[in-house]
């Protein structure tokens, strides 16, 4: 099949793809990178540029189901020399503290810290370098004609002008506020939860205080800490909904960082330049089916855990594989039962993620309520979950199961 790949506009016959892949994301890479080693002709199209990209901070822990794909289609190195094991979380509350090694518990999973950016930054190097195309700076705006055998991707260049691909089918990988969510026809549903909590996020210049993600729960509102390097450290601080990050200075918020993660008592923390302030409005959401004719979601636009449990990314990941071979096996074999199927099997995943997810919002947090007044009985449950989480090795197989799992 011979394919331009160059950008058409409204008035030119638009150039045809097998597949469009709106988004470069750990969704959109690893597809992209599998499609193309199997011969299916893809482009991927993201409205950041690269340097954007390579800079992106988002997620950190990788599951090892995550680190089996990613090797498993050769796209583990960077992981493999720079990605850190980590196998503890700390939990800290009013009664003392306590420690679970989860890689000891369960399946003996473990997660492996490597920043998003830099795993971004893996995939589309090896994209790149096998002679794949990402069209940069190019933003999808809708995808037309979802029904038919090749819908066209509108989009808008790195200078505002408009553009057009046709394709057999279109991989929506670009997140929850994106041309393939926003194109979904009346029969898609989009389930939606607001737990009504938000998180100030913080990345600071400073070393890991802890050997462990540390999880605070106080009185104040939770606290968060999770290596991502060994120098730069994320922490997380509940914040009331509608709170600007450039609300809290550094002296706020290492106040309440030091209060709430109870630093009189275990210890201080590394301090350090706060070199990013963003707030999380704690959200989730899943659209379902995945599949709408030639259109196919994966990663954010998929489904949108809450981060507290770290999903997101591992889902994505998932879902690529399977979305790959799915593909594959329709376009290069004339078999489309997996892909018939995608739907369904995604599905099973994200809402077993959706509910540990949950399960450790109601775990960290107090509940909001009408009156802005803690509940003394949602207070004693939480204190009965961290109790039965500390003593009860059978819930501690069940935490470290879904921590790690999918």
């Amino acid at each position: 099949m011979t394919t331009d790949n160059t950008a058409g506009s409204p008035t030119d016959s638009p150039p045809h793809s097998q597949v469009v892949v709106l988004g470069a994301g750990p969704a959109g890479l690893v597809l992209a990178n599998l499609l193309h080693r199997d011969g299916i002709d893809c482009v991927v199209l993201e409205r950041a540029d690269r340097a954007r990209l390579h800079s992106r901070a988002r997620a950190g822990f990788l599951a090892e189901n995550t680190v089996r794909i990613l090797d498993r289609h050769g796209l583990g190195d960077g992981l493999r020399r720079r990605g850190r094991p980590h196998a503890t979380c700390e939990f800290r509350t009013e009664d003392g503290s306590f420690r679970l090694d989860y890689a000891r518990l369960a399946r003996g999973e473990r997660h492996t810290v490597y920043p998003q950016q830099y795993l971004v930054a893996d995939l589309l190097a090896a994209f790149e370098e096998a002679g794949g195309k990402v069209r940069f700076g190019t933003e999808a705006q809708r995808v037309l004609d979802l029904d038919g055998e090749h819908p066209t991707v509108e989009a808008r260049g790195p200078d505002g002008e408009p553009l057009r691909w046709r394709a057999r089918y279109v991989a929506g990988c670009d997140g929850r506020h994106g041309a393939a969510r926003r194109s979904l026809p009346p029969g898609a549903v989009v389930h939606r939860h607001d737990h009504g909590l938000s998180w100030l996020g913080l990345l600071v210049e400073a070393p890991p205080s802890l050997d462990a993600v540390g999880y605070a729960v106080h009185e104040r509102g939770f606290a968060g800490h999770m290596a991502r390097t060994s120098d730069i450290t994320r922490y997380y601080l509940e914040c009331e909904r509608g709170t600007a990050p450039e609300d809290w200075d550094e002296d706020r918020v290492w106040h309440e960082l030091d209060l709430r993660m109870r630093a009189a008592r275990h210890g201080p923390l590394h301090r350090g330049s706060v070199v990013a302030r963003t707030v999380v409005d704690l959200e989730s959401d899943v659209v379902e089916p995945l599949r709408h004719g030639s259109l196919l979601l994966a990663g954010d636009a998929a489904s949108m855990p809450t981060p507290s449990a770290a999903k997101g990314a591992n889902l994505a990941v998932l879902e690529a594989e399977l979305l790959a071979a799915a593909l594959v096996d329709d376009l290069a074999h004339g078999d489309g039962r997996a892909l018939a199927d995608y739907s369904r099997r995604c599905l099973e995943h994200i809402w077993r993620a959706m509910e540990f997810s949950h399960w450790m919002v109601r775990l960290l947090h107090a509940t909001p309520t009408p009156s802005g007044v803690p509940s003394g009985f949602d207070a004693g449950l939480r204190r009965a979950r961290l109790e039965a989480l500390r003593t009860s090795r059978a819930q501690q197989d069940w935490f470290a199961e879904n921590y790690v799992g999918l």
